[in-house]
Parts: C-alpha cells; sequence; structure tokens
C-alpha cells in the first residue's frame, strides 16, 4: 500500500463563507476536516499533517522553512511515498519553487489549490487533491522537483504561474507546457526536466525586492530600496531586458553598495539576453554589473536570489546561468 502525507497551509482549498458577510474566510478548515471531505483514492493510506491555517498572501517565509521541515521530516521516513502540499493559490508559484531549491529528495513532492471553495457549486477542491494523491504515488515523478497539479495537469514549479484569477484553469506553464495529465484515475507523464538544482540554505533568507518598469519611470523606487540596506534587487524591464534611462544612476549605485541586482522581463516567454547597446539595455546593465536573469519572471527570480545568497553559493551572477548546473 503507498503512502502519501498531506500537508495542509490554508487557502481557498480550506475555506468556507463567513456567516457575517458571507464572503470566503480563507484557510479556517483544518486539514483533518478537509481530507474527510475527499474521495481518497482506494488502496492509499493517507497522513494528514495541518502545517498552517492562512490565506496565502499570508504566508511568510518563516512559515515556508517550517514547511521545508515538515517535508524533510515526512520524507526520511521509509513508508513514505511523497508528500501534497495543499495551498492557496495567489503565491502557490512562489511556494512551489521555493520547496524546489531547498528540498533534495527523490520522492515527488507536489503542491495544489483550489480556485473554488470546497462548498461552492462546481467546487475544484476535491478533485485537485485527489489528482495530487494519485501523481505522489507516480514513480514516473521521481527525481523531477516540485511539480504542480491543477485541472487534471502536471506542471514543474520553476515555469508554472497563475494565469487566471478565477477560472478553474488557474495555472499554466508559458512557452514549456505540462510535464503530464491525470485522466481517469492514471497519471501519464509525456516529459521531465533534464536538471534539478539545489541549494543548502545556511543563513537567514535576506531581503530581496521587486521593481516593475513602465514608460519614463524614475528612479525612486530604486532609490528607495537601496536606501532600506536590501542585499538584492530584482528589477522587472521589457522586452529582452530594458529599463527606462532615467533607472541607471541608481541601478549603478546598487551595485556599487554591493546589492545584487537581476534583470528579467515582463514578457511571457524568451529571455533576457544583451541584444541592443545603448543606455539602459541589457548590455549596458550588464556592463554595469547587473546579473541577467534568462527567462526567470521576476517572482521567480526573487526566490532564487534568496535562497542563493541565503546558501552563500560561491557564484551568484550565474545561478540562472542553465549550463551552469
Amino acid at each position: 500500500m503507498k503512502k502519501v502525507v498531506v500537508l495542509t497551509t490554508g487557502g481557498t482549498i480550506a475555506s468556507k463563507k463567513n456567516s457575517d458577510s458571507g464572503l470566503l474566510e480563507s484557510g479556517v478548515i483544518t486539514g483533518d476536516e478537509l481530507m474527510e471531505l475527499c474521495d481518497i483514492p482506494h488502496g492509499i493510506d493517507i497522513e494528514v499533517d495541518s502545517v498552517l491555517q492562512k490565506a496565502s498572501m499570508h504566508i511568510t517565509y518563516t512559515d515556508l522553512l517550517l514547511l521545508k521541515q515538515k517535508i524533510d521530516l515526512h520524507l526520511t521516513k521509509p513508508e513514505v511515498d511523497g508528500i501534497v502540499v495543499t495551498h492557496g493559490t495567489d503565491t502557490l508559484e512562489e511556494t512551489s519553487y521555493f520547496l524546489n531549491l531547498v528540498t533534495n529528495h527523490s520522492k515527488p513532492i507536489v503542491v495544489t489549490g483550489s480556485q473554488r471553495s470546497p462548498d461552492e457549486i462546481g467546487t475544484d477542491s476535491f478533485v485537485n487533491i485527489k489528482h495530487s494523491i494519485l501523481t505522489a504515488c507516480s514513480s514516473d515523478l521521481y527525481d523531477v522537483g516540485v511539480v504542480v497539479v491543477f485541472n487534471e495537469r502536471i506542471f514543474h514549479s520553476k515555469y508554472v504561474k497563475k494565469e487566471h484569477a478565477s477560472n478553474l484553469q488557474g495555472f499554466n506553464s508559458f512557452g514549456f507546457g505540462y510535464l503530464g495529465i491525470i485522466d481517469n484515475g492514471y497519471v501519464h507523464v509525456h516529459q521531465k526536466p533534464i536538471k534539478n538544482e539545489y541549494f543548502h540554505l545556511k543563513k537567514d533568507l535576506p531581503e530581496v525586492d521587486i521593481i516593475k518598469c513602465y514608460m519614463d519611470a524614475d528612479d525612486k523606487y530604486i532609490r528607495t530600496a537601496r536606501e532600506s540596506d536590501i542585499k538584492g534587487l530584482i528589477i522587472e524591464g521589457v522586452g529582452r531586458g530594458q529599463v527606462p534611462p532615467n533607472l541607471m544612476k541608481e541601478i549603478k549605485r546598487c551595485v556599487e553598495k554591493g546589492i545584487k541586482v537581476v534583470i528579467t522581463t515582463s514578457a511571457e516567454e524568451g529571455e533576457v539576453y544583451t541584444t541592443y547597446d545603448y543606455l539602459g539595455s541589457a548590455y549596458d546593465l550588464y556592463k554595469n554589473g547587473v546579473i541577467l536573469g534568462r527567462d526567470y519572471d521576476s517572482k521567480k527570480a526573487r526566490i532564487k536570489l534568496m535562497v542563493g545568497l541565503a546558501s552563500e553559493y560561491p557564484n551568484i551572477e550565474r545561478i540562472y546561468d542553465p549550463s551552469y548546473f
């Protein structure tokens, strides 16, 4: 018999209506209560560990470190075949990628959530949990890293992104597609990543900010970030990684101060590249000590920089380069 540990953290998947306002109250259903409502696949032993009961926008990095500890604890037990984490969808892509970088297990780790609460008509809560449990039991998902299961699809945590605020098809992986599907109770894996990355955390996660670029933006946000003694800064540029020229002076000051600055792109597909040579181009940024964030979106780039700095990685400038690992 397979055994799966379900770690619950709250979110819409554990929500119900507030009797006063009639609106959803996130994370109020405990893990045990949630699993009692589910159609657990036959022949699978389920252990529930209620870790948190929060809306996912309330989750902190202290919470994520606790979640990592729980995963490490359970997956060292030989009788446990896989882990499922239930989570709110708003920050699910950040949590799943964080766990992908800081856990080092062959057994499957699956993160899921729902767009509708358990008591809403047409809820996706129970089917997503059921499919996640099946995925956590699949030997085809060994050595793949952390995956996200949503709406019958299996995504890798590195590229998964919430694409719709409310639709049941809430997540996608632009440009890379999904790894597989769950159909009629069977897990079908069609592709796998060829590399996995692991960072051993040695100190506290540092403060890293994200600043988004737009036409004719000034440098007040970058200046404020620099004066706040942050350790890292993700700048979400446009296209191949361009920023308004007004930002360059403050960006240089950040680099001179020792702040690790990474340039990403707001484009859904494609990567930052030194195509152009002008003030504020990716090439100009690179010449001035900014790290090229390749095809990472700003939130994933932030997670990776935080983890890289906390692990005291020896060549932080290359952690976004897939050929380096």
